[in-house]
């Protein structure tokens, strides 16, 4: 009995920790966001992403985002944020989604209570998620300019 409590009382610290660190990592506004962690294949499309993305998206500049990662990018003030490996979005599920294909990359559009969009994309083998906020959540063009990126790197499929 006596082990089983420690071996809870550890899982729950770890959880807690992990918990925090995302907490910390996703509710900043000095360009800090959450790092995915993907499976070594996914990781793989994502360092490849990574190498291949544009120095500029929108004629904004791309910089690192923090903690500094090759899952994730940033372009302009505020950022817009690219995280590569992102889990499978629910509304993927959802039959009535919103959906967008732009240069050949199919996008779920998902819009954000503060007014940003957050684009996934679809029938891709890694998930790249995009959040565009609320300054730039009207305009597209941001996609044009990662979709090659996106094709060369990461294989259709699911």
């Amino acid at each position: 009995m006596f082990r089983r409590r420690v071996v809870l009382t550890a899982v729950s610290a770890v959880a807690c920790l992990s918990a925090a660190a995302v907490y910390a990592f996703s509710s900043g506004t000095d360009d800090t966001v959450a790092v995915p962690v993907p499976d070594k294949r996914v990781a793989g499309y994502c360092h490849a992403l990574h190498g291949a993305l544009p120095a500029k998206v929108d004629g904004l500049s791309r910089h690192d985002l923090k903690p500094r990662s090759e899952l994730t990018a940033g372009w302009g003030k505020p950022a817009i944020v690219l995280r590569c490996g992102v889990p499978r979005p629910v509304e993927l599920k959802n039959p009535e989604a919103d959906g967008v294909t732009v240069d050949g990359v199919g996008w779920l559009i998902e819009q954000q209570s503060d007014g940003a969009f957050r684009l996934t994309t679809t029938l891709r083998k890694a998930y790249v998620e995009v959040t565009l906020p609320k300054k730039w959540a009207g305009d597209l063009g941001p996609l044009t300019d990662l979709a090659d990126a996106v094709k060369a790197t990461v294989p259709e499929g699911v």
